[in-house]
Protein backbone atom coordinates (compact mmCIF):
# COMPACT_ATOMS: atom_id res chain seq x y z
CA UNK A 1 0.00 0.00 0.00
CA UNK A 2 1.76 3.29 -1.55
CA UNK A 3 0.71 6.15 1.67
CA UNK A 4 0.65 9.75 0.33
CA UNK A 5 0.86 13.05 1.56
CA UNK A 6 -1.59 14.98 -0.90
CA UNK A 7 -1.88 18.51 -1.65
CA UNK A 8 -5.40 19.49 -2.34
CA UNK A 9 -6.31 22.23 -5.37
CA UNK A 10 -6.65 22.89 -8.91
CA UNK A 11 -3.07 24.84 -9.10
CA UNK A 12 -3.66 26.42 -12.51
CA UNK A 13 -1.12 27.99 -13.07
CA UNK A 14 1.14 26.42 -10.29
CA UNK A 15 2.02 30.17 -8.84
CA UNK A 16 3.98 30.84 -5.76
CA UNK A 17 0.50 30.24 -3.68
CA UNK A 18 0.88 27.05 -5.08
CA UNK A 19 4.23 26.40 -4.64
CA UNK A 20 3.84 26.93 -0.37
CA UNK A 21 1.40 23.72 -0.89
CA UNK A 22 3.78 21.78 -2.77
CA UNK A 23 7.41 21.93 -0.82
CA UNK A 24 5.11 21.17 2.56
CA UNK A 25 3.71 18.31 0.66
CA UNK A 26 7.31 17.47 -0.30
CA UNK A 27 8.64 18.31 3.03
CA UNK A 28 5.77 16.01 5.41
CA UNK A 29 6.15 13.20 3.24
CA UNK A 30 9.93 12.07 4.08
CA UNK A 31 9.70 11.37 7.53
CA UNK A 32 6.25 9.48 6.94
CA UNK A 33 7.91 7.47 4.41
CA UNK A 34 5.24 8.69 2.13
CA UNK A 35 5.19 9.71 -1.52
CA UNK A 36 4.46 13.50 -2.29
CA UNK A 37 1.42 13.99 -4.16
CA UNK A 38 -1.03 16.18 -5.48
CA UNK A 39 -4.99 15.28 -5.84
CA UNK A 40 -6.67 17.83 -8.54
CA UNK A 41 -9.42 18.00 -11.61
CA UNK A 42 -9.09 17.42 -15.21
CA UNK A 43 -10.89 20.38 -15.52
CA UNK A 44 -12.22 23.16 -13.45
CA UNK A 45 -15.19 22.05 -10.78
CA UNK A 46 -16.34 25.91 -11.31
CA UNK A 47 -16.31 25.57 -14.73
CA UNK A 48 -18.85 22.38 -14.59
CA UNK A 49 -21.11 23.61 -11.66
CA UNK A 50 -21.76 27.23 -13.53
CA UNK A 51 -21.56 26.60 -17.22
CA UNK A 52 -19.31 29.31 -17.78
CA UNK A 53 -16.23 28.28 -19.95
CA UNK A 54 -12.70 29.12 -17.80
CA UNK A 55 -9.88 29.71 -19.76
CA UNK A 56 -7.00 28.22 -18.10
CA UNK A 57 -3.29 29.08 -17.99
CA UNK A 58 -1.69 25.88 -18.08
CA UNK A 59 -3.26 22.26 -19.67
CA UNK A 60 -3.40 19.57 -17.59
CA UNK A 61 0.06 18.35 -19.19
CA UNK A 62 1.51 21.51 -18.00
CA UNK A 63 -0.06 21.35 -14.60
CA UNK A 64 1.13 18.37 -13.87
CA UNK A 65 4.55 18.61 -15.27
CA UNK A 66 5.56 21.87 -13.43
CA UNK A 67 4.51 20.55 -10.35
CA UNK A 68 6.84 17.35 -11.01
CA UNK A 69 9.44 19.34 -11.80
CA UNK A 70 9.63 22.51 -9.97
CA UNK A 71 8.50 21.10 -6.55
CA UNK A 72 9.26 17.41 -6.53
CA UNK A 73 5.95 16.09 -6.67
CA UNK A 74 6.44 12.30 -6.95
CA UNK A 75 2.34 11.23 -8.43
CA UNK A 76 -0.49 13.58 -9.59
CA UNK A 77 -3.68 12.20 -8.90
CA UNK A 78 -6.08 14.07 -11.86
CA UNK A 79 -9.61 13.02 -11.05
CA UNK A 80 -12.72 13.42 -13.43
CA UNK A 81 -14.61 16.22 -12.20
CA UNK A 82 -17.94 14.62 -13.11
CA UNK A 83 -21.64 14.32 -11.53
CA UNK A 84 -20.29 11.45 -8.94
CA UNK A 85 -17.54 14.00 -7.31
CA UNK A 86 -19.25 16.41 -7.61
CA UNK A 87 -21.98 15.37 -5.45
CA UNK A 88 -19.52 13.77 -2.59
CA UNK A 89 -20.13 15.46 0.25
CA UNK A 90 -17.04 17.05 2.03
CA UNK A 91 -16.60 14.19 4.63
CA UNK A 92 -16.56 11.37 2.13
CA UNK A 93 -14.21 13.48 0.24
CA UNK A 94 -12.49 12.89 2.96
CA UNK A 95 -12.96 9.42 4.09
CA UNK A 96 -13.54 7.55 0.98
CA UNK A 97 -11.28 9.02 -1.84
CA UNK A 98 -8.61 10.85 0.03
CA UNK A 99 -7.78 8.20 2.64
CA UNK A 100 -9.85 5.17 1.60
CA UNK A 101 -8.94 5.29 -2.28
CA UNK A 102 -5.18 6.65 -1.93
CA UNK A 103 -4.12 6.31 1.34
CA UNK A 104 -3.77 9.79 2.72
CA UNK A 105 -1.83 10.26 5.69
CA UNK A 106 -1.51 13.85 5.64
CA UNK A 107 -3.13 16.38 4.18
CA UNK A 108 -1.90 20.10 3.08
CA UNK A 109 -5.08 22.80 1.58
CA UNK A 110 -4.69 26.38 0.95
CA UNK A 111 -6.60 29.20 3.20
CA UNK A 112 -9.22 29.53 1.35
CA UNK A 113 -9.90 25.74 -0.68
CA UNK A 114 -13.20 24.52 -0.50
CA UNK A 115 -14.29 21.41 -1.55
CA UNK A 116 -17.03 18.93 -1.58
CA UNK A 117 -20.53 18.89 -2.63
CA UNK A 118 -21.63 22.70 -2.79
CA UNK A 119 -18.24 23.83 -1.62
CA UNK A 120 -19.21 22.75 2.07
CA UNK A 121 -15.76 21.44 3.30
CA UNK A 122 -13.80 24.37 4.40
CA UNK A 123 -10.33 24.62 6.03
CA UNK A 124 -11.88 24.31 9.56
CA UNK A 125 -14.00 21.43 8.98
CA UNK A 126 -10.54 19.40 6.90
CA UNK A 127 -8.68 20.13 10.14
CA UNK A 128 -11.14 18.93 12.46
CA UNK A 129 -11.72 16.15 10.49
CA UNK A 130 -8.25 15.11 10.24
CA UNK A 131 -7.45 14.82 13.36
CA UNK A 132 -10.47 12.92 14.06
CA UNK A 133 -9.16 10.38 12.11
CA UNK A 134 -5.56 10.81 13.24
CA UNK A 135 -4.11 12.53 10.19
CA UNK A 136 -1.38 15.37 9.56
CA UNK A 137 -3.11 18.55 8.09
CA UNK A 138 -1.21 21.60 7.45
CA UNK A 139 -3.31 24.87 6.28
CA UNK A 140 -1.33 27.37 4.25
CA UNK A 141 -1.69 31.11 4.68
CA UNK A 142 -2.21 33.32 1.42
CA UNK A 143 1.37 33.97 -0.16
CA UNK A 144 1.74 38.12 -1.23
CA UNK A 145 3.62 39.61 -3.60
CA UNK A 146 4.31 43.49 -3.42
CA UNK A 147 1.28 43.52 -0.69
CA UNK A 148 -0.85 41.61 -3.96
CA UNK A 149 -2.34 38.29 -3.08
CA UNK A 150 -0.84 35.34 -5.58
CA UNK A 151 -4.07 33.91 -7.32
CA UNK A 152 -4.64 32.50 -10.82
CA UNK A 153 -7.73 35.44 -11.64
CA UNK A 154 -5.11 37.31 -10.88
CA UNK A 155 -2.21 35.82 -13.03
CA UNK A 156 -4.60 35.43 -15.89
CA UNK A 157 -5.30 39.22 -16.27
CA UNK A 158 -1.68 39.92 -16.30
CA UNK A 159 -1.40 37.19 -19.30
CA UNK A 160 -4.09 37.87 -21.19
CA UNK A 161 -2.26 41.78 -21.11
CA UNK A 162 0.67 40.72 -22.28
CA UNK A 163 2.56 41.34 -18.78
CA UNK A 164 4.60 38.08 -19.26
CA UNK A 165 7.55 39.12 -17.25
CA UNK A 166 5.48 40.68 -13.91
CA UNK A 167 3.18 37.10 -14.68
CA UNK A 168 6.64 35.06 -13.79
CA UNK A 169 6.83 37.64 -10.88
CA UNK A 170 3.40 35.52 -9.29
CA UNK A 171 4.35 32.48 -10.86
CA UNK A 172 7.94 31.90 -9.79
CA UNK A 173 8.55 30.38 -13.06
CA UNK A 174 8.10 31.83 -16.91
CA UNK A 175 4.74 31.52 -18.48
CA UNK A 176 4.62 27.47 -19.81
CA UNK A 177 3.02 26.24 -23.02
CA UNK A 178 3.38 22.98 -23.95
CA UNK A 179 1.91 21.39 -27.41
CA UNK A 180 2.67 19.18 -30.25
CA UNK A 181 4.39 21.50 -33.80
CA UNK A 182 1.74 21.13 -36.71
CA UNK A 183 2.57 22.10 -40.63
CA UNK A 184 1.95 25.33 -41.50
CA UNK A 185 1.70 27.13 -44.74
CA UNK A 186 5.84 26.67 -44.71
CA UNK A 187 6.22 30.58 -45.72
CA UNK A 188 8.18 30.94 -42.51
CA UNK A 189 10.18 27.97 -42.39
CA UNK A 190 11.07 28.64 -46.68
CA UNK A 191 11.62 32.76 -46.74
CA UNK A 192 11.92 33.56 -43.15
CA UNK A 193 13.35 31.25 -40.29
CA UNK A 194 12.55 28.35 -39.23
CA UNK A 195 9.49 28.10 -37.15
CA UNK A 196 7.91 25.64 -35.32
CA UNK A 197 3.91 26.53 -35.08
CA UNK A 198 2.40 25.41 -32.06
CA UNK A 199 -0.99 23.31 -31.69
CA UNK A 200 -2.99 25.66 -28.51
CA UNK A 201 -4.28 22.81 -25.73
CA UNK A 202 -7.99 23.39 -26.19
CA UNK A 203 -9.35 25.80 -22.80
CA UNK A 204 -6.11 27.20 -22.68
CA UNK A 205 -5.36 30.65 -22.81
CA UNK A 206 -2.46 32.49 -24.93
CA UNK A 207 -0.96 36.01 -23.93
CA UNK A 208 -1.61 38.65 -25.85
CA UNK A 209 -1.24 39.29 -29.42
CA UNK A 210 2.82 40.29 -30.00
CA UNK A 211 5.95 39.59 -30.53
CA UNK A 212 8.00 37.85 -27.34
CA UNK A 213 11.29 36.44 -25.84
CA UNK A 214 10.91 32.81 -25.19
CA UNK A 215 12.64 29.95 -24.91
CA UNK A 216 12.29 26.02 -26.31
CA UNK A 217 12.97 23.08 -24.79
CA UNK A 218 12.96 20.27 -26.95
CA UNK A 219 12.04 16.57 -26.18
CA UNK A 220 15.61 15.54 -25.98
CA UNK A 221 16.35 18.14 -23.52
CA UNK A 222 18.42 20.53 -25.56
CA UNK A 223 16.66 24.14 -25.08
CA UNK A 224 17.08 27.06 -27.51
CA UNK A 225 16.00 30.74 -27.01
CA UNK A 226 13.03 31.82 -29.62
CA UNK A 227 11.00 34.96 -31.48
CA UNK A 228 7.74 33.66 -30.60
CA UNK A 229 4.81 35.60 -32.52
CA UNK A 230 1.05 35.10 -30.41
CA UNK A 231 -1.70 36.77 -33.15
CA UNK A 232 -2.79 35.81 -36.32
CA UNK A 233 -0.21 36.80 -38.49
CA UNK A 234 -1.81 39.78 -40.55
CA UNK A 235 1.27 39.72 -43.25
CA UNK A 236 0.81 36.20 -43.85
CA UNK A 237 -2.41 34.84 -43.30
CA UNK A 238 -6.18 35.80 -43.38
CA UNK A 239 -5.67 37.44 -40.07
CA UNK A 240 -8.53 35.27 -38.35
CA UNK A 241 -7.01 32.12 -36.81
CA UNK A 242 -4.85 32.58 -33.88
CA UNK A 243 -1.28 30.66 -33.74
CA UNK A 244 1.48 30.35 -31.59
CA UNK A 245 4.38 30.53 -34.08
CA UNK A 246 8.21 30.19 -32.75
CA UNK A 247 11.25 31.27 -34.69
CA UNK A 248 13.98 28.57 -32.86
CA UNK A 249 17.32 31.00 -33.62
CA UNK A 250 20.27 28.43 -34.00
CA UNK A 251 18.30 25.54 -34.69
CA UNK A 252 18.38 23.24 -37.73
CA UNK A 253 16.05 19.83 -37.66
CA UNK A 254 12.60 18.81 -38.17
CA UNK A 255 10.34 19.49 -35.30
CA UNK A 256 6.54 18.49 -37.18
CA UNK A 257 4.85 16.12 -34.72
CA UNK A 258 6.97 16.53 -32.16
CA UNK A 259 5.79 18.28 -28.59
CA UNK A 260 7.63 21.15 -27.36
CA UNK A 261 7.41 23.40 -23.92
CA UNK A 262 7.60 26.92 -24.45
CA UNK A 263 8.57 29.73 -22.27
CA UNK A 264 7.61 33.28 -22.11
CA UNK A 265 10.26 35.60 -20.17
CA UNK A 266 9.46 39.36 -22.11
CA UNK A 267 7.13 40.89 -24.49
CA UNK A 268 9.00 42.56 -27.78
CA UNK A 269 6.48 44.73 -28.58
CA UNK A 270 2.95 44.38 -30.84
CA UNK A 271 2.11 42.20 -33.47
CA UNK A 272 2.16 44.38 -36.91
CA UNK A 273 1.24 44.12 -40.44
CA UNK A 274 3.83 43.97 -42.95
CA UNK A 275 3.80 45.55 -46.27
CA UNK A 276 6.45 42.68 -47.81
CA UNK A 277 8.33 39.96 -46.46
CA UNK A 278 11.26 41.78 -46.59
CA UNK A 279 10.65 44.26 -44.26
CA UNK A 280 8.87 41.18 -41.83
CA UNK A 281 12.60 39.56 -42.23
CA UNK A 282 13.98 42.36 -41.35
CA UNK A 283 11.72 42.89 -37.82
CA UNK A 284 11.95 39.44 -37.21
CA UNK A 285 16.01 39.48 -37.79
CA UNK A 286 16.06 42.72 -35.21
CA UNK A 287 13.98 40.54 -33.03
CA UNK A 288 16.28 37.82 -32.45
CA UNK A 289 19.23 40.63 -31.77
CA UNK A 290 16.91 41.81 -28.95
CA UNK A 291 16.19 37.74 -27.97
CA UNK A 292 19.89 37.09 -27.80
CA UNK A 293 21.11 40.16 -25.77
CA UNK A 294 18.03 39.17 -23.55
CA UNK A 295 19.15 36.35 -22.67
CA UNK A 296 23.24 37.16 -22.06
CA UNK A 297 21.96 39.60 -19.58
CA UNK A 298 19.78 36.61 -17.68
CA UNK A 299 21.35 33.44 -18.59
CA UNK A 300 18.38 31.00 -17.95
Amino acid sequence: MTRRVIALGFFDGVHLGHAALLRRAAEAAGPRDATPAVFTFDRPPKEVVTGVPCPLINSPEDRRELVSRLYGIREVIMAPFDREMMTTSWEDFITEILVGRYHAVHLVAGHDHRFGHKNAGTPELLQAKCAQLGLGCDIIPKVEVGGITVSSTYIRRLLELGQVERAAQFLGHPHTLTGPVRHGRGVGSVRLFPTANLVIPPHVLVPSHGVYVTRVYLPDGTDYAAVTNVGTRPTLDNGADVTVEACILDFQGDLYGKRLRLEFYQRLRDELRFDSLDALRSRIAADAEATRRYFEEHPV
